[in-house]
């Protein structure tokens, strides 16, 4: 045992230690501090203890790659990190920027999982494409200053930890070491860094060894859960270097018949792709010699979990609460997507935006989109933002999509900016009425307004016409759903100002005539959701099922809609209410007529970046699968224990949604670029 004594293996597995210990307790802040797992669990429910032992095989195989380099500085004949102190400084600098490097990544991470409940991946490129707005948020978010203060005096640390390595290992004084024991030592040696590099020894097929992947983490079938057992630096690296290949033409194909069905293609044609379809005027438009307004709202941030109506027990929002009762109220609605960008896309585009890495808004080639705004032939078209339109490119796709469409943002109004997006909600919704007075009250108009405050920094403005900030203490609002006491106001203020804003249609006298269209664009990230179904906070569907209104009493009455609607279906039904004709290649559909599937299927992606869950959702299942179609279950809704895959039990429902969610997604893949017009 004679080459344990070796300084230079001594050194290198110090280094070795040093990186992976730094991994392994940024990964327990990350449990304790960021991952919303209870910290019992990890005694009681086997799979969290099995999943960060997979993140700790994924943390020494980081350390392994990152202190290789120095191995061959160590072990170079004659100039090597015991002869040469050149080399010693190369090794310093190397070693202090890759934990730089490191501690960084994770601390971006920390805050990437708080904001949007995935690890770091690629897809956090597209923020970087809105670099000043991002900067600006994150300034008004997070106490940039001290992180940077502490990341800073973390770097110093290790720079010590690792000159002290050096003294006590490097410096002192060689001993003899037995050539065979050289040998035995060097051969075992080699052979423990390759099974760290594998992260595995148990099921190794030594003919094909697979090494350990970022799958593995995600056994459990909890993205939750599994989102403990990755290595954000790993994880970073892995999804960048994926292509981004566009669609798969052959699944396209494959399952065109069954996507065409759906969809209700008059004239089907596999060999062109062909899924465009007519719909005329049809025998349930709202009558009246003068066709209705049209205004959507977007409301930022806004799930079902955070409503009233949908069940959460503080009645944060009694105006949309009283609007359910007086509207067309979807129980069961979803955004194909979770992301804001992504929502107006799917909105106006009528296909979810399914790309893997930056969102669709910024692709130059593909925001010239048709959409069926452009067939409310004879409306005055506007939209509406507090703030900067460029985010994300969405002016893009606005402008070159929409006929004639009058933008408005933060350059336009005359109320003095809150924070990073621009106007308060409820001066955007006065500003905005007073652009909608004065429009020729014989011309019909269609008006998007998007929201913004319910928004990490939660800003409460000044002038807010009398709200009140509820003294609901941090453990009442986490029961039921906010992460703070500042996100449950925020929905309250949203909530608010939506009173006000029917309130300001009132008073301009276009209420009676208008169909209003309240829907979230997404959920934001939450604590705990005891109020609303398992299957909703285990599954993953809280991000995507999102509060749906069509409030026109005076045009349409009252009504429930039980079965599953998403939000690609809004432009056709509201074209089919409004009496308008249109022609549509895209994957929404007037939910005033039948479903050709049967019970309503809506596509979802459950999990974005470079390898997406995608699923399909119904009112009573959920099915889900890897987005190459591996590894499809069956979820029941209703369930109190929604995890179970109930495929064999329901076999024939199993079947129909497995062929119809790939389909529908990798068509949808498809039509980002068909729809370009």
């Amino acid at each position: 045992m004679s080459w344990l004594q070796s300084r230079r293996l001594r050194y290198w597995l110090g280094a070795v230690m040093l990186v992976f210990l730094l991994s392994a307790l940024l990964r327990g802040v990350f449990f304790y501090g960021f991952s919303g797992v209870e910290p019992g669990t990890l005694f009681t429910h086997s799979e969290v203890a099995q999943t960060l032992g997979i993140g700790l095989r994924f943390d020494l195989r980081l350390a392994l790659l990152i202190v290789l380099p120095v191995a061959l500085l160590l072990w170079l004949p004659r100039w090597n990190l015991i002869n040469v102190p050149a080399l010693r400084w190369v090794a310093r600098v190397y070693l202090i920027i890759a934990l730089a490097i490191l501690t960084m990544i994770h601390v971006v991470d920390f805050g990437h999982y708080a904001y949007l409940g995935v690890r770091l991946n690629a897809s956090v490129m597209r923020y970087l494409e809105d670099a000043q707005i991002s900067r600006d948020m994150l300034w008004q978010t997070y106490p940039v200053v001290w992180i940077t203060a502490g990341w800073l005096l973390t770097v110093v640390a290790l720079g010590w930890a690792l000159l002290r390595l050096e003294r006590v290992t490097l410096n002192r004084q060689a001993r003899p070491i037995k050539r065979w024991s050289v040998v035995w030592g060097s051969a075992l040696m080699v052979c423990a860094t390759i099974l760290g590099l594998l992260g595995r020894i148990e099921n190794l097929n030594l003919e094909n060894p697979v090494p350990l992947r970022w799958s593995d983490a995600f056994f459990s079938g909890n993205s939750q859960v599994a989102a403990l057992g990755l290595n954000p630096a790993l994880f970073l690296y892995d999804t960048l270097k994926v292509s981004q290949s566009h669609f798969d033409e052959a699944k396209v194909r494959e399952h065109y018949e069954v996507v065409a069905r759906y969809l209700g293609v008059q004239q089907p044609d596999a060999q062109a792709l062909n899924f465009r379809r007519q719909q005329p005027e049809q025998p349930y438009r709202l009558p009246g010699e003068r066709p209705p307004n049209v205004m959507f709202v977007m409301l930022e941030s806004l799930g079902t979990s955070a409503v009233g109506a949908y069940g959460n027990p503080l009645n944060p929002t009694p105006n949309i609460d009283h609007l359910a009762t007086q509207s067309w109220f979807f129980k069961h609605f979803y955004v194909p997507v979770t992301g804001t960008a992504k929502t107006v896309w799917a909105s106006i585009a009528g296909v979810p935006d399914v790309t893997r890495q930056e969102t669709a808004t910024r692709h130059p080639l593909l925001t010239r989109q048709n959409t069926i705004i452009n067939d409310f032939k004879g409306y005055e078209k506007l939209y509406m933002i507090g703030g900067n339109s460029g985010w994300a490119n969405m002016n893009a796709l606005i402008r070159r999509s929409i006929d004639d469409v009058r933008l408005y943002d933060e350059r336009d109004w005359k109320s003095p900016q809150v924070d990073v997006w621009g106007i308060s909600d409820l001066d955007l919704f006065k500003e905005s009425d007073r652009i909608l007075r004065a429009l020729p009250a014989d011309k019909p108009f269609f008006a998007y307004v998007q929201t913004a405050g319910n928004h990490r920094p939660f800003t409460i403005p000044k002038d807010n016409d009398g709200f009140q900030v509820s003294d609901k203490t941090l453990e009442q609002v986490q029961a039921a759903g906010s992460r703070s006491v500042e996100q449950y106001n925020a929905v309250r203020l949203l909530d608010f100002n939506i009173g006000r804003l029917m309130e300001l249609a009132k008073a301009g006298g276009y209420y009676e005539n208008t169909i209003f269209v309240l829907f979230g664009d997404h959920n934001t990230r939450i604590s705990q959701i005891p109020h609303m179904a398992p299957a909703f906070e285990q599954l993953g569907l809280e991000s995507n099922n999102v509060p749906m209104l069509i409030h026109a009493p005076g045009l349409l009455g009252t009504r429930v809609i039980d079965e599953a609607v998403g939000l690609t279906d809004l432009l056709p039904t509201l074209a089919g209410m409004a009496g308008m004709e249109f022609t549509s290649g895209t994957m929404g559909r007037d939910i005033q007529q039948p479903a050709p599937e049967g019970e309503r299927v809506v596509p979802l992606v459950l999990r974005e970046g470079t390898f997406p869950l995608i699923g399909g959702v119904t009112r009573h299942y959920l099915l889900q699968m890897e987005h190459d179609g591996s590894a499809p279950t069956l979820h029941d809704l209703a369930s109190p224990t929604p995890l179970d895959n109930v495929a064999e039990q329901n076999p024939q429902e199993f079947e129909r949604l497995r062929d119809l969610t790939r389909g529908l997604h990798e068509t949808s893949r498809m039509m980002l670029y068909q729809n370009v017009r």
